[in-house]
């Protein structure tokens, strides 16, 4: 089959034969000389061959022109441009301005690619965690710095390795996320991540191991700061006074005083260290009840039965119950019962000197249940701190109430929080506990 000039050619031949012949059928019959006849004869066949050339010329080069931009586009070389391009009437030129523009959009599409993949590569080389790509043959493609240190190897001895002769083919089955050893039996935790991903049409797994041991290990050592931290202020608080007054109490008995004002000065004293000593008794006491939480045992509980008994409870103040929808919650009734009392007692602290309002209501949002102890008080000023372990803004407190309550919410999936209301001055603590499992499901039946 001819090619596409060809074509073009041959159907230039065909489109200018039959004026061609029939000039020369007129010149050759005609009353001409045989040296006129044979001029214009000449001159036809080269007219005939230079507007064949020209035709060729008009039709190749173009094409040849979009063949080397595609073809640089292709091996992506983006800086070849067609010249000529126009956006007008011109079509070869909006052929031309349409190859320039898809040349440009392609450049910038690789920049973007480029970029992108280096933001990555700069991610997998800082982040703390060993990261590995596997791809369908089990041949490591991909590696960061992690991934080096873990195995004790630099990226040019690993890559184009296998799974099992790195130590890593378990980390390419079972389930994901789970807790693994260290793969080259150094000892250490390891949390072991994967996803699949393709490349160039192949399938990959991507694999990431982060070291849950050591960030366990720098949590325990915090908490301990803290816990320390808390007891030895504390029970400083308590041993300061206690010494100090036995110090006293002991240059009583050695100038050997004696009369009522020396048996008063040892009653005091005794009474304050005493005091001290059931202060510090209470404080160790709060301490173990929050340590040794135990886990909820979970058992019908009416949502309605269980506000009502708690707030009836609270004889300082009356406590407004709005009733909510019957719900029945599958928990601890008794923890639940101490995680209410505390919320509800708080807030009764906040507004009993002014005698306002405290109101207890609940609904159901979605898969939530959303319990809600609202006051007339003067509100939270101090919300950063509300739910730490020992601390606390009122006199005498103990600073475990909020901490236990969270403590109860989370061991039943749920959470607390405590703030300023938005609607009136005074404090919300709202109690949310999720529905999933069953856990919490409509009882039209059940009575409050």
């Amino acid at each position: 089959m001819p090619s596409h000039p060809r074509r073009v050619l041959l159907v230039a031949v065909a489109a200018a034969l039959p004026a061609i012949l029939t000039a020369l059928l007129l010149l050759w019959r005609g009353d001409f000389t045989l040296r006129l006849q044979w001029t214009l004869t000449l001159v036809i066949a080269v007219a005939l061959l230079l507007g064949l050339l020209s035709l060729h010329e008009r039709v190749v080069r173009p094409l040849q022109t979009l063949s080397n931009v595609l073809a640089a586009l292709r091996e992506g070389d983006y800086s070849l441009r067609a010249r000529g391009a126009d956006s007008t009437d011109d079509s070869l030129g909006l052929v031309y301005l349409e190859a320039n523009q898809l040349a440009d959009t392609l450049r910038g599409q690789r920049l973007g690619v480029l970029e992108a993949t280096g933001l990555v590569r700069a991610v997998l080389a800082e982040i703390d965690a060993a990261v590995y790509a596997f791809d369908d043959q089990g041949v490591l493609r991909l590696v960061n710095r992690g991934g080096e240190r873990l195995l004790g190897q630099p990226a040019e001895r690993l890559l184009g390795r296998g799974a099992a002769a790195l130590g890593l083919e378990a980390c390419l089955t079972g389930e994901s996320p789970r807790v693994v050893e260290h793969p080259a039996g150094q000892g250490g935790r390891w949390e072991l991540r994967r996803s699949g991903f393709r490349q160039e049409g192949r399938p990959h797994q991507l694999v990431l191991l982060t070291d849950v041991g050591r960030t366990l290990q720098a949590e325990e050592r915090q908490a301990w700061q803290r816990l320390v931290r808390v007891l030895s202020h504390e029970i400083n608080n308590s041993l300061a006074p206690i010494r100090s007054l036995a110090g006293s109490l002991r240059s009583i008995l050695d100038r050997g005083a004696a009369g009522t004002e020396a048996q008063t000065d040892l009653r005091q004293g005794l009474e304050i260290i005493g005091q001290r000593s059931e202060a510090l008794g209470r404080f160790m006491a709060a301490y173990a009840r929050l340590a040794r939480l135990p886990r909820p045992v979970r058992r019908p509980v009416l949502v309605a039965e269980w506000v009502g008994r708690v707030a009836a409870l609270e004889r300082r103040l009356a406590v407004r119950v709005e009733p909510g929808p019957s719900l029945l919650l599958q928990a601890d009734g008794d923890q639940l019962d101490q995680l209410l009392i505390n919320l509800v007692q708080n807030a009764v602290d906040a507004t009993y000197e002014s005698g306002c309002g405290v109101t207890i209501g609940w609904r159901r949002e979605g898969a939530r249940l959303v319990l809600e102890v609202l006051d007339e008080g003067p509100g939270v000023g101090e919300t950063a701190n509300l739910f730490v372990p020992f601390f606390t803004t009122k006199p005498g407190g103990s600073g475990i109430g909020l901490a236990l309550s969270r403590q109860i919410a989370e061991a039943h999936g749920g959470s607390i929080t405590l703030a300023n209301r938005d609607d009136r001055r005074g404090a919300r603590a709202r109690l949310l506990l999720p529905l999933t499992g069953g856990e919490l499901f409509d009882t039209p039946q059940a009575r409050p």
